[in-house]
């Protein structure tokens, strides 16, 4: 299941990407102008992991054999034979063309036999709903998978029968997605690749992962080489379903040094333990449905546990990460502060440049309300790249708007313009059409406040 958690968006941290719908005009310096096309990724490049395979069969185990409440799992278990993917429900037009390209990816990186099919029947039945359906059923979940059923119609009362239990399933053999189609069409991207690698692969989420899907801090929401890795190991001959986590364990290392072979000569890290009261306290100062009170005492919390475990890794940087969304609009100084220490640790920490560039565009933010464009441009330039090779449309959009008011501030007003036009297209993706007339009223807003502190 996805999380209704959002840490991680908008130029001034409002995260409520509103429904793909068609604008035909904007208004744009002045000047009627149409929107750009829609614009799309180029062909993924994944980072193989560059960890220890002594780190990453423990990663696998601890995915495969636990679900993301901490419930042990008795056996392994997976499809045996050929999947088939279908849509049904009533899809956005994105759904199709994105699920077509992830399951080019199964199949090319990590050799599973999968396909896309029309009939019903399906091993995996993907129904697009829209969200008020899906939180009907999980409040808090912007997207789920449920083993047994096909469609939403059936999932309460196999429920009820306990036929949607995940610790009673030996094999795999029918699950449904649902997925929201009145989402922005990069959410709807990120809750596909998400439960579909959780319904043909491991159940489980780990923070202390930095370059996975399978993390609840959402900051990935594209399948990782060490997911492809993962998955690719979660389907070689050598294991079957009904396997115990001894048995899965004796067969890693062989499995492991064949399709990951540097990373037997990788010294392991053996990364702590994430306590729930951590994740519990990250959930509360980011997730729905909590006051700014108690999401104030929730984000200290998490940095006080961060602390008192030693952490240095991403996870002290998120919480620090945490902790500056949370003050950023009651105390932008003490936030600018925390910002700084996630940039400090991200930067200790592996495989996290794109934790690093989410960081960024919160700096720069703050620049830009100083007056301070240089310094915004600096901050902004290094993570451009870095979001377009993540395929997070939302992101780049974001990085693209605030070097247009870095751009302005420096008097540099065609280039500006230039900037805001090139984002359009990744906003209709990362965000739907019409966040992007709403993103020009924020820019606005900005510059005024910048304006204003610089006198």
């Amino acid at each position: 299941m996805r999380f209704l958690i959002a840490p991680l968006c908008l130029l001034l941290g409002a995260c409520a990407a509103g429904p793909a719908r068609d604008v035909p005009t904007r208004a744009f310096g002045g000047t009627q102008i149409s929107l750009p096309a829609m614009k799309s990724f180029a062909a993924p490049s994944p980072e193989r992991p560059a960890r220890s395979n002594r780190d990453i069969q423990r990663d696998f185990l601890d995915l495969s054999f636990n679900l993301e409440s901490g419930r042990a799992l008795p056996v392994f278990s997976r499809f045996e034979g050929p999947i088939t993917v279908r849509i049904t429900g009533a899809p956005p037009p994105t759904l199709g063309p994105d699920l077509n390209r992830l399951i080019g990816r199964l199949r090319t990186e990590a050799g599973i036999n999968i396909r896309r099919v029309s009939r019903p029947g399906a091993s995996i039945t993907i129904e697009a709903v829209t969200r008020a359906e899906i939180q009907r059923y999980l409040p808090k979940a912007a997207c789920f998978v449920v083993p047994n059923i096909s469609g939403l119609s059936e999932y309460r009362s196999a429920r009820r029968q306990g036929a949607t239990s995940w610790s009673q399933l030996r094999t795999r053999e029918q699950l449904a997605i649902f997925l929201p189609n009145d989402a922005s069409p990069q959410e709807a991207r990120d809750c596909l690749h998400e439960e579909l690698a959780q319904a043909i692969g491991p159940l489980n989420d780990l923070y202390r992962l930095p370059d996975s899907v399978f993390n609840d801090d959402n900051v990935h929401t594209v399948l990782t080489g060490f997911d492809m890795l993962i998955l690719r190991a979660y389907y070689a001959p050598e294991l079957r379903s009904g396997m115990t986590r001894e048995q899965v364990a004796a067969k890693l290392p062989a499995i492991l040094s064949r399709y990951n072979p540097s990373g037997d000569n990788l010294s392991p890290v053996h990364a702590s333990e994430t306590p729930r009261a951590w994740i519990g306290a990250i959930q509360a100062a980011l997730g729905p449905g909590t006051g700014d009170r108690q999401r104030m005492k929730a984000a200290r919390e998490a940095l006080n546990i961060a602390r008192s475990r030693g952490w240095h890794d991403h996870r002290r940087a998120f919480s620090h990460f945490a902790l500056g969304r949370v003050l950023r609009f009651s105390d932008p100084e003490r936030a600018h502060q925390h910002f700084l220490r996630a940039e400090h640790y991200y930067r200790r920490t592996p495989g996290t440049s794109l934790h690093r560039a989410y960081s960024a565009s919160q700096l720069a933010a703050m620049a830009i309300l100083r007056g301070d464009g240089a310094a915004a441009l600096d901050l902004v330039a290094p993570h451009m790249a870095v979001a377009e090779r993540h395929e997070n449309a939302a992101l780049l959009a974001n990085l693209m708007l605030l070097r247009a008011e870095a751009l302005d501030l420096l008097g540099r007003h065609a280039e500006a313009d230039a900037a805001r036009l090139d984002s359009l297209g990744w906003a209709r993706y990362g965000f739907g059409a019409e966040w992007a007339l709403r993103a020009k009223r924020r820019e606005i807003a900005v510059i005024g406040a910048a304006d204003t502190s610089d006198g």
